[in-house]
């Protein structure tokens, strides 16, 4: 193609549909971009992203053609200043393509976009502004400076046309945001409680006796706060949507021992009593009103199974220390299609949280959830009068044990263990939220997240449950009970070995028929808090301890069970026993009651108690020979009991639950129990003899 040599030529490249059609195009990607970039997160600027993108990927195969073509008739034009601003306008559009091709590829088919990438696809498109402006600014001023003679007057032509035709492409493409905007029917949202909503505290209190509140002081509709499945199902956070799955945040309302006390709660005092609870096992329920008078089902009124999900922890806004799920929550923007069913619905809706994140993370991802402060919501808790009819009684408070721990050194982090870094410790990580600038110890970039397993101490309802992954989910409570499950991060701050070590203190050697004491030391070495903690009036830790000779004859034992699973009386035992304001045991979980405790054994953060038994040590071996008959048992005496050795056994067991509100949940004829974990053990020899 030969250059342009007269204004004819140069007056029908204006009026040249592959000019005006691209310059439209381009004219549109811009401010639609720009509108993206500069304004608010809304339904106009979603459905910008999406026709910003269908129309991009259009402009590729014109836009180059049309580039190549004119460098073709411009390239042995002498250089100009009108020519150097197009080589960089021409820049700044193949620029601007190859991000955007790379920006729609990532959000289309990948987790997240690369901010890399979407930085040049911003700075590109202010390039192209400042190239292309004074590139045809140039043009028109020298067009509009020449002689009024008739070759220019047809250029003159050509230009108005150019820019009629130009704008009227891209005020087309505008209406077809327009059009889309009002064409679109979100799913609506019922924020309201149902008109015989019972405000048993008043009004202004819809949630009480649960300290839990809407930033709106109003009911959210449960699908707005569920539905943590499509956090994973799109691709984005599904490693984490995985470890949450198992987690005890995840079936805090589907726990059979939480939902059996709620009913005796509901039948008791009423079920606007059971908001109490709801505020931190299920404030889905809670914030949708369902814990109500004339509510057959008190829990998952929209029928997915998830209590504590992504949304209620990620859109808490604000916290108090005091407890009793004293936080406030906002109901998240969502954006459009996110609550809509279909494939295409929800393909659409990732696409447009990868493609326009910035909403996305401006509201679920706060700095708030790295304080021990956002845990204290829930994780420490206390009645009161309008709980007991009595008084204000403190119960489990694992915050105020951690804050006055040895764990806790103010202003500096390299002494400090933190919640999250235990409970929530680093993992591999490909999910969009790895790395975090804000830690001390980690960088931006580092390919880690924090698990959302909550490891702790429940090892019984996920396999009772049956949910998949349970059986793992169970092996690592029990491996993080023991103290094996390794955190680098905070290695150096906490030695090695047993979250809770046992020590055995024997005697070296014993007299037959003396009497001999022995000791157990259980230390608290690597709880962040109280050991145990939690509602300490049903779950239980105690020292099992058996004394055999060399035989394995058993000598002395305490703290076995029984064929029913009960403990024996007399076992030295980490427990709590409240009682009511009559002095009744409270053995049910029946914590409405309470207005103090009897018995209370825990220990504090770097404390130690001891456990004492003393037995005889026997002079002969007494032992049963087979019997004769199905009734009769012969007992032989053997030798003194000299020059041999006594073993003594130690063991430190847990279990979530203890059997009496086993048999209350599930009937004492039901066989369950709940599962025992070994956490630490101990053995020595006694010599017996001179």
């Amino acid at each position: 193609m030969q250059p342009l040599k007269n204004n004819d030529l140069k007056a029908a490249e204006w009026k040249r549909f592959l000019l005006y059609f691209t310059a439209g195009i381009l004219l549109f990607l811009t401010l639609s971009g720009l509108s993206i970039f500069l304004l608010g997160f809304s339904e106009s600027n979603q459905v910008m992203v999406l026709i910003h993108t269908v129309i991009g990927l259009a402009f590729v195969i014109p836009g180059a053609w049309y580039q190549i073509r004119h460098w073709k008739i411009y390239r042995r034009m002498s250089m100009t200043h009108v020519k150097l601003t197009g080589y960089f306008a021409a820049a700044a559009v193949i620029v601007a393509c190859v991000s955007g091709l790379v920006l729609t590829f990532e959000a289309g088919f990948g987790t997240r976009i690369s901010y890399l990438w979407d930085l040049i696809h911003i700075v590109s498109t202010f390039a192209l502004i400042v190239s292309v402006l004074p590139h045809i600014v140039f043009i028109v001023w020298r067009v509009v400076r020449a002689p009024k003679q008739d070759p220019v007057a047809a250029i003159r032509s050509g230009m108005r046309k150019f820019a009629y035709r130009v704008s009227t492409t891209t005020l087309v493409l505008f209406a077809l945001v327009a059009l889309s905007v009002l064409a679109y029917r979100p799913v609506e949202l019922n924020n309201s409680f149902s008109d015989d909503y019972s405000y048993l505290f008043g009004e202004d209190r819809p949630f009480a006796p649960s300290l839990a509140m809407t930033d709106t002081g109003g009911a959210f509709d449960a699908r707005s706060l569920g539905g943590s499945q499509s956090c994973g199902t799109g691709g984005c956070h599904s490693e984490i949507v995985k470890e949450w799955e198992v987690s005890s945040h995840r079936w805090s309302a589907m726990d059979p021992a939480f939902r059996g006390v709620q009913d005796i709660m509901a039948e008791q005092n009423g079920p606007e009593s059971t908001r109490y609870c709801a505020g931190c096992h299920d404030p889905v329920s809670l914030f949708s009103g369902s814990k109500n008078l004339f509510v057959d089902d008190l829990t998952t009124p929209i029928g997915f199974e998830e209590g504590v999900s992504c949304i209620v922890c990620h859109a808490i806004t604000e916290t108090d220390v005091q407890g009793n799920a004293d936080y406030v929550i906002a109901q998240p923007e969502r954006y459009m299609f996110e609550l809509s069913e279909g494939a295409v619905s929800q393909w659409t809706s990732k696409f447009l949280i990868r493609a326009y994140p910035k909403k996305h993370v401006e509201s679920l991802q706060h700095k708030l959830f790295k304080s021990p402060e956002f845990c204290a919501a829930c994780h420490k808790q206390f009645i009161d009068e309008e709980i007991n009819n009595v008084g204000w009684v403190q119960l489990q408070n694992q915050y105020d044990n951690w804050k006055n721990s040895r764990w806790n050194e103010p202003g500096d982090p390299t002494k400090t263990i933190e919640c999250r870094e235990c409970h929530m410790r680093l993992v591999p990580s490909t999910d969009p939220a790895s790395g975090d600038a804000l830690d001390y110890n980690r960088t931006e970039d580092d390919r880690m997240h924090r698990s959302h397993r909550f490891l702790g101490a429940n090892q019984f309802i996920p396999v009772h449950l049956d949910l998949p992954g349970g059986e793992r989910q169970v092996e690592l409570v029990e491996e993080w009970l023991r103290g094996e499950i390794e955190i680098p991060e905070i290695a150096d701050k906490w030695v090695d070995g047993p979250a809770v070590p046992i020590e055995l203190h024997v005697p070296d050697r014993v007299q037959p028929g003396e009497e001999v004491s022995i000791a157990v030391t259980i230390t608290n070495n690597k709880v962040g808090h109280d050991f145990p903690t939690g509602p300490l009036d049903i779950i239980q830790a105690w020292i099992e301890i058996t004394v055999t000779d060399e035989e394995g004859n058993e000598i002395f034992h305490s703290g076995k069970r029984d064929e029913d699973h009960f403990i024996e009386p007399g076992t030295f035992m980490f427990k709590v026993e409240p009682v009511d304001q009559y002095g009744n045991l409270i053995d049910r979980h029946n914590l409405w009651e309470m207005v103090g405790v009897r018995y209370r054994r825990a220990l504090f953060p770097g404390f130690s108690d001891e456990a004492r038994y003393s037995f005889k040590c026997p002079s002969a071996l007494t032992t049963a020979a087979e019997p004769l008959s199905e009734r009769s048992v012969v007992t032989m005496k053997m030798p003194a009991l000299e020059n041999t050795r006594l073993n003594v056994k130690a063991q430190l067991l847990y279990r979530k639950i203890d059997q009496n509100m086993m048999n209350v949940l599930f009937g004492p004829d039901s066989g369950v129990t709940s599962r025992v974990t070994l956490l630490s053990e101990a053995e020595k020899q006694i010599v017996v003899g001179l």
